[in-house]
């Protein structure tokens, strides 16, 4: 899709893409009469500065720096919320989470991980089209959600092992 690539492998202004998200989560929150408490915006906050996927206890570490505590349900809670609006996804084969790099926005992820830094890059995907789309179609089965992701190497890793190699 135009203008959905994916943003963790490439350069950009990750002040205006943390300054996005956190308006998109307040705008979402306002209009649904939801509470974005302290914990769940410093959650979001927490997992925007980086772009990669971070584990619920390393989560909760960090918030336990912030003064949030240091009781693992205070990230559950906080990462339940976030997953439930859309704020975050979770990535399965790492058991990890990962903010959204699209708020607000109605769409299917694709992720691409890489297996050597576990760097993640959020992509669009199209799950009614395709085969899969075609399988569900030919048994008549609706597609409410799919969990896209694809191992391999990240740019920057590809370049490090292409510079070992004298390629």
């Amino acid at each position: 899709m135009p203008g959905h690539d994916p943003v963790a492998f490439d350069a950009h202004d990750h002040g205006q893409c943390v300054e996005t998200a956190i308006a998109a989560a307040e705008a979402h929150c306002a209009a649904e009469s939801l509470r974005f408490t302290p914990v769940r915006r410093a959650a979001l906050e927490i997992l925007l500065s980086e772009h990669r996927a971070m584990g619920a206890y390393e989560l909760l570490d960090r918030l336990n720096q912030a003064g949030f505590g240091s009781q693992p349900p205070v990230a559950y809670r906080a990462l339940e919320f976030l997953v439930a609006n859309g704020f975050v996804h979770k990535i399965e084969r790492l058991n990890a989470f990962i903010a959204c790099a699209h708020p607000g926005e109605n769409h299917s992820p694709a992720f691409l991980i890489c297996r050597l830094c576990e760097a993640v890059a959020e992509a669009q995907s199209a799950p009614a089209r395709g085969s899969l789309g075609e399988a569900a179609k030919a048994t008549g089965f609706q597609i409410e959600r799919t969990v896209v992701e694809a191992l391999g190497v990240c740019p920057t890793c590809a370049g490090k092992s292409a510079e070992k190699t004298g390629a």
